[in-house]
């Protein structure tokens, strides 16, 4: 029986879209056996996959303490796998490649570690892609153990659990949100400052919905974030404010995954949040921060059902500033991205995947 080991040490998003590389090994070698090497801090949207049959989760101690990660590695190295797929190619994944003394070590081509793997890809620049750069690349690395894909068109998904539903359907009911009307899930906040669109242009966007349709709109948010919430709340009109239920909260993020189920789309960031929605099979509406790659994680646009927005489809001349100095300055950026720009979309994405769907 083959052994394979997956790993992607990263946010939510990566997490999620390394998930499709388990389930393109299991269809391929359906007796095989996939493990899966993440931070702990992701568990939640990889639990309950039926393509992973090991999760081994890579805690914080492990990244503290040099003892901890030593016994970590040799845990790995105990474990005979036949091919290691590293995604997240860092020190630490080149580290536990090199430990897990695989036939195939497979990542992508850095100069720093080129000497521990044995097939190596570079990254691809299609700029056609309807996948996005973030899953044709991980597809490229799956192309030393199977030639040709049975279904290259997979998209990553979250796997809940039937109570799990239930219980966030309880939740709401408890709640008293009214689920006769479209329930829409936003994304208040980015990871960071500079993947967070502007507070006082995200409510108006919320305003701007709300004169579309009769929509009740949750908060995705970390509870240290409480003051941004307020802030928020104070940009929205009376009408917008009225629909906003701030008290509708989970703690866990397994929990708020069950909540978003029970949403009939996202509006926001784009970020963890925003592949949360589409593994779900939300419909999605996503603002890019202007130093972000659309066409990296732009994911799946082949339909209506998934939209962003970044500030150059606007204004494309912003691409040649170069990455760093954009995300340096985000804030002047996003100032320049005025909800305005794309009402017409928003409008459209509200008529055909939310209204229909309440």
């Amino acid at each position: 029986m083959k052994k394979f080991l997956v790993i992607q040490q990263k946010m939510v998003g990566d997490v999620l879209a390394s998930t499709i590389l388990c389930e393109h090994l299991k269809i391929h070698f359906p007796d095989s056996e996939v493990h899966y090497v993440i931070n702990d801090s992701t568990l939640a949207v990889v639990e309950g996959n039926p393509f992973v049959d090991k999760i081994i989760l890579f805690e914080k101690k492990n990244r503290e303490s040099k003892l901890a990660f030593y016994r970590f590695l040799k845990s790995i190295k105990k474990e005979d796998y036949y091919a290691t797929i590293d995604v997240y190619c860092k020190l630490e994944s080149n580290l536990i490649s090199y430990f897990s003394k695989a036939d195939l070590k497979i990542s992508y081509r850095k100069w720093y570690s080129k000497f521990i793997y044995t097939h190596l890809f570079s990254y691809s620049h299609n700029e056609k892609t309807t996948l996005g750069h973030a899953i044709e690349n991980r597809l490229l690395l799956l192309s030393p153990l199977i030639k040709e894909l049975e279904k290259p068109d997979l998209a990553p998904k979250i796997h809940l659990l039937d109570s799990e539903n239930e219980e966030a359907r309880q939740f709401l009911q408890e709640h008293d949100v009214d689920t006769s009307n479209p329930i829409i899930m936003v994304g208040l906040l980015g990871s960071q400052p500079c993947k967070s669109y502007p507070l006082d242009y995200l409510a108006k966007t919320l305003d701007f919905i709300s004169e579309k349709c009769p929509a009740t709109f949750l908060l995705n948010y970390m509870p240290d974030q409480k003051d941004s919430v307020t802030e928020f709340l104070s940009h929205c009109t009376p009408k917008t404010r009225n629909r906003i239920r701030e008290d509708v909260f989970c703690p866990s993020l397994r929990s708020v995954i069950g909540l978003f189920g029970q949403c009939n789309a996202y509006i926001g960031n784009e970020g963890g949040c925003s592949n949360i929605s589409k593994a779900l099979g939300l419909p999605n509406f996503s603002i890019f921060s202007p130093w972000i790659s659309k066409t990296a994680w732009f994911t799946f646009n082949e339909n209506s059902k998934n939209q962003a927005v970044h500030l150059a489809d606007f204004k494309p001349e912003i691409l040649s500033i170069p990455k760093k100095q954009r995300k340096k300055a985000a804030a002047d950026l996003y100032q320049t991205f005025k909800p305005i720009f794309f009402q017409k979309q928003l409008e459209r994405f509200i008529e055909t995947e939310v209204i229909p769907n309440q």
